[in-house]
């Protein structure tokens, strides 16, 4: 009997050991949260710092090199030709010298053209692209930009330099503040590469810059109704009503009906070859050579009928000769430096956006990588040593680089052929441009800038977000109806007001579960996501600083305050643990860990226990740093929410 007792004994205890064992494998293991290991503070420094100004490790390469290598990486870093011309052969430079024939046709009669827009001599943009090209070619890394003055550019350094001095007045004093301002949107431009500092131009959203540029577009083309109409007194201003005011004030007197005539006839051309090109990618040459054949037409018209005689506007002369040194124009002293300095600036980044955006376009169709950094220097030192030779500010012509893109172009190569054929221009060919009308060039202008107004991508802003689409809508009626400066300052005011706007306020959302599953998720976005009795799950959707701490900690108090209404009127159980989902938190500051301080004293007074969810590293760092840790006590820090879930609320472990 005393051993069949030992037995039943020894079955029960069997029995329990297996149902104890049973119910342990059947409650999920917890996971805990690991404390990562403590740096010090030099070595927290020296990675911040790396990850914010070197996250491409630029000294990668140098690494385990001797010194006579280094020296050799070093120089190919300033001027990456060296680098790739070791490989360059006759097949890349027949597909470089077609392309470079192909934009050197579109580029001079453009140069003409944007040099009237920045209130230069026509020569003066011819120079833009023949010197800074040269430089770019030695020292870029895109194999695709086209580089030489732009429309924009041209317009905004034109509008900014008049406001200073009258270039009617003061042809001189004029060309030196604009040499000046080509010599600091270089050092600019330059300072920007040298230092790291190139995420500056993001500051400028995509949906500013759209706006923008389709708004200095629509002026642009209006300002050429100047030339179109044969029109000779012509407001200085830039806006819309001020401009056609302009026009119909001179309808009766001051248009010329056989400058429209040609103005009107080789726009028609123009569209017609771009439209080819369009349709046909095969015709890319088509839309390319159509400026120039046209400046070659309407120069030959002009000359044979002595147009010029009957009212029509001619360019006159053209400089002949390359670029004169400009060295002892800049202004290093006086007023006029600061005013350089002032536009070079604005001038200076404005181009430097057009040119990296540009620029990463093409590498990503490629397939290759564009150092933004190495870019900004590249561009800045053309400018500098353009300024000194008589140029005014160069970038990347979207156009001419698209030009250069489907004419095959295979390297920088191509940007050195314009710039051969550019110099063989201003050496010999320049007088040929005498009989030249004003019509045909205000007629490449205009359908050249046509391309910058995108209503696709304002359509799709529209579309995506909103806010976007209202400082795309800003930047482009402050360009049209004000001038290219407010265009530009609502521009960078509303990207501004954006980013200010996702910090101070950033998303919060209440969490669900997902049936039969331990997925927990936003159960707006899922409505079928079940909250779970006695909790509520907040996830904060931002890192939380001092600047948005206070409505973070009053947003989720808000959340807690509306499901306990929602409760008592449903006569529901009340909340008893509040978790806080912290994966999106990427950081934390002394104004946020006071938030969360103030957060749980307010929750204990209602009785209500706070448990954080997969904090990360940094922030897990400054929770234990000021003893918030010890505030909440560690286990009531999870890696996940499903762990805090079934940590909290046992009557779901039952379930699952």
């Amino acid at each position: 009997m005393g051993h069949n007792g030992d037995t039943g004994s020894e079955t029960k205890e069997m029995d329990v050991r297996s149902v104890s064992s049973s119910r342990r494998q059947s409650i999920p293991y917890i996971h805990k949260v690991g404390v990562p290991p403590k740096q010090n503070l030099f070595t927290e420094i020296k990675s911040t710092v790396k990850e914010t100004f070197f996250s491409d490790d630029p000294f990668k390469p140098f690494k385990d090199q001797p010194k006579s290598r280094k020296l050799i990486l070093g120089v190919q870093a300033v001027f990456p030709i060296l680098e790739w011309g070791r490989h360059y052969n006759l097949s890349k430079f027949k597909g470089d010298l077609i392309a470079g024939l192909t934009i050197a046709s579109l580029c001079i009669p453009q140069d003409i053209g944007y040099s009237k827009l920045a209130n230069l001599a026509p020569q003066y943009g011819l120079y833009s692209s023949f010197v800074p090209p040269l430089i770019y070619a030695f020292m870029g890394s895109s194999r695709d930009i086209a580089i030489g003055p732009v429309a924009v550019v041209s317009l905004l350094l034109g509008t900014l330099l008049q406001s200073e001095i009258d270039p009617t007045t003061n042809p001189v004093e004029y060309r030196r503040l604009a040499f000046t301002a080509t010599f600091f949107a270089g050092i600019t431009q330059v300072s920007l590469g040298i230092l790291r500092l190139g995420f500056l131009i993001d500051f400028l959203s995509h949906a500013a810059v759209v706006g923008f540029m389709a708004g200095a577009a629509i002026t642009i083309a209006l300002q050429q109704l100047k030339g179109f109409l044969g029109i000779k007194d012509f407001t200085k201003k830039t806006d819309i009503i001020s401009v056609m005011r302009s026009v119909f004030s001179s309808a009766h007197h001051g248009w010329n009906w056989q400058t429209i005539v040609i103005g009107a006839t080789f726009l028609a051309f123009l569209l017609v070859a771009k439209y080819i090109g369009k349709k046909n990618k095969k015709f890319f040459w088509v839309p390319a050579i159509a400026p120039l054949i046209s400046v070659i037409l309407a120069t030959f018209f002009v000359y044979i009928t002595h147009a010029d005689k009957k009212g029509v506007q001619i360019v006159k002369h053209i400089k002949k000769g390359i670029n004169p040194s400009s060295v002892n124009e800049i202004y290093f002293t006086g007023d006029n430096l600061l005013k350089g300095i002032k536009i070079g600036v604005v001038a200076g980044m404005i181009a430097l956006t057009e040119a990296v955006a540009i620029g990463r376009t093409f590498a990503a169709m490629k397939d290759y990588q564009l150092d933004g950094n190495k870019e900004m220097v590249a561009l800045g030192a053309m400018n500098v040593v353009g300024s000194m030779t008589s140029c005014y500010v160069a970038t990347g012509s979207f156009s001419r680089s698209a030009v250069n893109y489907m004419a095959g172009c295979q390297t920088a190569v191509s940007n050195i052929i314009m710039s051969v054929v550019v110099f063989l221009t201003l050496m010999f060919i320049t007088p040929l441009f005498e009989f030249t009308p004003n019509a045909i060039l205000a007629s490449i202008i205009i359908s050249a800038v046509i391309g910058l107004i995108d209503y696709d991508a304002a359509i799709l802003i529209w579309k995506i977000d909103k806010f976007d689409f209202v400082a795309c809508m800003g930047a482009f009626f402050g360009v049209v109806f004000a001038s290219v400066e407010w265009g530009l300052l609502i521009a960078v005011s509303i990207s501004f007001a954006k980013i200010l706007l996702q910090v101070t306020r950033p998303r919060t959302a209440a969490l669900g579960r997902i049936p039969r599953t331990n997925v927990y998720r936003n159960i707006q976005q899922y409505p079928e996501a079940s909250k779970v009795p006695g909790l509520l799950i907040v996830r904060i959707d931002s890192a939380i600083y001092f600047s948005n701490s206070n409505y973070v900690r009053e947003r989720i108090l808000r959340w807690l305050t509306d499901e306990e209404e929602h409760l008592k009127e449903e006569g529901l159980p009340a909340i008893q643990v509040l978790i806080v989902e912290m994966s999106p938190v990427t950081d934390i500051d002394t104004s946020g860990i006071h938030a969360l301080q103030e957060l749980h004293s307010s929750l204990q007074k209602r009785g209500i226990q706070l448990v954080l969810a997969n904090p990360g590293r940094v922030v897990l760092d400054k929770l234990h740093a000021s003893n918030f840790v010890s505030l909440i006590g560690q286990d009531k820090i999870f890696l996940t929410v499903a762990d805090a879930v079934l940590t909290c609320s046992p009557k779901l472990v039952e379930e699952v």
